[in-house]
């Protein structure tokens, strides 16, 4: 009786590990998407932060540089939103950002959300691209997003010796660097989509 549950056991475990299989090798786009994210993320700063920010879109991308920026870009907002709202309740609780330093607090919250100005602008301007405004709109789209690593290198300068305590430093100093991080991948990937000689089909 043991035996034969045992035999059921490993010939179902066999059937799953042959669906399994099958679909891997059904699906060899897939290891090739994955790999040019990779192989796109050689050429940022932060490479491990670009390939596990991007790889879970990797079906989306495929290898189209136009998505793959406009991707990291919409990352990036989302994360900067995200942190401008933390930002925002942290300073409101009582207590939690000391009097000398609200000023570099609320300094540092007014140019984020000059930052996700930038990158929201950005990511407008890429989506209507056009192989006749090409060069124009890049130009336009890399300066946003480097304003927009500015703004966000000017928080965590803003905020270099200010009095917090450990824990609101480390939240802080955590979110505006993993934004700066994400900010600076997609630029270079911006760039990158950008030094192709020709202007690529919108």
């Amino acid at each position: 009786m043991e035996g034969s549950f045992l035999r059921h056991t490993l010939v179902a475990l066999l059937i799953i590990l042959l669906e399994f299989s099958t679909n891997l090798a059904s699906n060899p786009s897939d290891n090739s998407n994955i790999e040019y994210i990779r192989t796109s993320c050689s050429g940022t700063i932060y490479r491990r932060l670009c390939y596990r920010s991007l790889s879970v879109y990797a079906a989306k991308i495929k290898s189209n540089p136009k998505t793959l920026a406009n991707t990291a870009l919409n990352i990036t907002l989302k994360a900067t939103k995200s942190t401008s709202r933390m930002m925002v309740k942290m300073s409101r609780i009582p207590g939690m950002i000391p009097r000398e330093t609200a000023g570099a607090v609320a300094d540092c919250i007014e140019v984020i959300g000059d930052s996700i100005d930038e990158l929201q602008d950005s990511m407008d301007e890429l989506g209507h691209i056009r192989n006749s405004n090409f060069w124009l709109t890049m130009g336009d789209v890399q300066t946003w997003v480097s304003a927009a690593l500015t703004y966000e290198d000017t928080c965590v300068d803003g905020l270099q010796g200010r009095p917090l305590n450990g824990y609101t430093k480390t939240m802080i100093r955590r979110h505006i660097l993993k934004v700066a991080h994400l900010t600076s991948n997609a630029l270079a990937l911006i760039n990158s989509y950008a030094a192709g000689s020709n202007p690529p089909s919108p």
